[in-house]
């Protein structure tokens, strides 16, 4: 009996063990899939910022129209009030000729009748003016704006760069920094690249503080080379990864344009062409996907047509609408 007991509290022991190891092996699993979801997520939202920040620089905007708000001037607004009241008296006026006509047709009801007509009528002419006071009060606000579409593409954007919003969107970044250098840290991610990525972006301020164009298109790409670096140290997809990488080399090409140096922007559309061709032979995509990926491809060769012929704008807008394109697959 005493050695079936044995027996028993061994076994229990056995199973009791198994299970804790099993509980936490999946714990462990689970945490680790959680920690590499929220780096992925921290990863991708300063992938985001930057791809924003570089365009900034010449007012691309993924929209092709904007609603544009402006103020009437009080010449228009005293006008047009002008207009509304003359059209409302005209009217008021043929409706009591009307009512008039009515009036002497029924005579034969009494002077009294005709009285409470005429009465009726001067209290319906001063509801409709109170009215017509109440709607030129409460539509003010409106009145005196305008609303219109206006073109937001390359050949017809005269802004110069806001360099506010530049530096307000970086300095916001910065919040984001710390927390994301600690997910980088907890997937053993080179900790020399964090650390050089977080250097890169203190230069980066440096440069939109002084309002340098060319300079912070430069220590631009140089913080977004460290993306493709933390995706691939974070396991991601070879879709995505390509996706930056061909990116990346877009980027670095439309940050030498300012400069004229035409060369090296071949030279990096040339590699962003061979980094986006290996996704030409994935077979794990719907059709859907293969699609862009084939548009996609095409619209980047016509952007190294774009660089042959050395015209910024032909440039810009192929760019413009390459990024459109390869954010869709």
């Amino acid at each position: 009996m005493k050695n079936i007991k044995r027996i028993g509290y061994v076994v229990l022991i056995v199973i009791l063990l198994v299970l804790s190891l099993t509980i936490y092996t999946n714990a462990s699993k689970d945490n680790s899939q959680n920690q590499k979801e929220k780096t992925f997520s921290q990863i991708k939202y300063m992938e985001g910022k930057l791809a924003s920040l570089l365009n900034m620089m010449n007012n691309i905007e993924a929209r092709n129209y904007s609603v544009v708000t402006s103020e009437l001037s009080k010449e228009t607004t005293n006008k047009s009030g002008s207009d509304n009241s003359s059209s409302k008296s005209s009217s008021g006026g043929g409706s009591s000729s009307g009512g008039g006509g009515s009036s002497e047709g029924g005579s034969s009801g009494g002077d009294s009748q005709g009285g409470e007509s005429s009465g009726g009528g001067s209290q319906g002419g001063q509801g409709s003016s109170d009215s017509s006071s109440q709607q030129s009060q409460g539509g003010d606000s409106q009145d005196n704006k305008k609303f219109e579409l206006q073109s937001k593409g390359v050949l017809t954007n005269t802004e110069d760069i806001n360099w506010n919003s530049v530096k307000s969107e970086i300095e916001t970044l910065y919040t984001s920094i710390p927390s994301i250098t600690i997910d980088l840290y907890q997937l053993d991610i080179n900790k020399e690249d964090v650390l050089a990525f977080n250097t890169e972006f203190d230069k980066l301020t440096n440069v939109a503080k002084d309002e340098k164009k060319e300079e912070t298109l430069n220590e631009l790409t140089k913080v977004y080379e460290y993306i493709p670096k933390f995706l691939n140290g974070s396991g991601q997809e070879e879709l995505y990864t390509t996706i930056i990488d061909t990116k990346l080399n877009v980027f670095k090409a439309y940050a030498k344009l300012d400069g004229g140096n035409w060369q090296e922007i071949s030279k990096d559309t040339k590699s962003a062409i061979d980094s986006f061709s290996r996704l030409l032979t994935n077979t794990n995509m719907d059709a859907r996907k293969q699609y862009n990926v084939s548009k996609t491809y095409i619209m980047l060769n016509e952007l190294q047509n774009a660089v042959n012929l050395q015209d910024p704008a032909v440039f810009l807008i192929k760019y413009k609408n390459l990024l459109e394109e390869i954010n869709n697959i």
